[in-house]
């Protein structure tokens, strides 16, 4: 994957539009279950969100979980289902981002401030195991604490665009900048991760705080139980 485009191929974006529209309607129409396929459909990109700003699993969880309640009670606010994934994630951002303020100061967001905190380049460490798997496991380890390092607003970018391969109109909402904005703090993060991780970095960005299907299951059951205890709008969520 090439970093520097300028924007990502989509990938039936059309058709992914469409079925969220679909899926908001028969929301809206009194089929609950259509949520459940929201959640699940949204719940990476969502945590990755999170994740970015928060840096701490836990925490990004609970934010999503927080999220998905407040996005169920609001859904109403959703003035146009074809841009569901970005309200949604523009929900996420700013409970991640609530819960930041609430731990005290931000830290600085100068990137030549961090350049104490970044290896020298090319030091990379070594992948000592001849399985490609675990390799695979170890550079992704590696790229994750890279990332982690990125200044926030360098971070929520890079992973919105490289990660989730969103295009810049769409960051740009979420985030709430300017395109131009999305760009240079895309460029920036690019410039300070290939400082340090050379080649690893392309080949291994698919696999970036990865979303098992037991995060998911957890983070679905708690939402979906928690809208049933609240309101019983919702059915029970499957046993675990």
């Amino acid at each position: 994957m090439s970093l520097s485009k300028e924007e990502p191929a989509p990938v039936a974006a059309s058709t992914q539009t469409a079925e969220d529209a679909q899926l908001v309607e028969a929301l809206h129409a009194g089929a609950p279950r259509a949520f459940e396929r929201i959640m699940r459909r949204y719940n990476q990109r969502l945590f990755r969100v999170a994740r970015s700003i928060l840096r701490n699993e836990t925490e990004a969880e609970d934010a999503v979980q927080e999220a998905w309640l407040r996005a169920f009670t609001h859904m109403d606010r959703l003035q146009d289902a074809n841009r569901l994934g970005g309200w949604l994630s523009r929900i996420a951002a700013n409970e991640a981002l609530d819960r930041l303020r609430r731990r005290g100061p931000p830290l600085p967001d100068n990137a030549d401030q961090l350049s104490e905190r970044h290896a020298a380049p090319g030091s990379i460490p070594s992948l000592p195991t001849p399985d490609a798997e675990e390799r695979r496991r170890e550079a992704r380890a590696f790229i994750e604490e890279a990332v982690d390092r990125l200044p926030e607003n360098f971070r929520t970018v890079f992973v919105l665009r490289a990660i989730e391969e969103l295009t810049i109109e769409e960051t740009a909402q979420i985030l709430a900048i300017p395109r131009d904005t999305v760009k240079t703090r895309l460029h920036r993060a690019n410039k300070l991760l290939r400082e340090d991780l050379k080649g690893v970095l392309e080949a291994t960005l698919p696999d970036v705080f990865g979303f098992d299907g037991a995060r998911c299951d957890r983070i679905v059951a708690r939402v979906l139980g928690a809208l049933h205890k609240a309101s019983g709008r919702l059915p029970p969520p499957p046993p675990t």
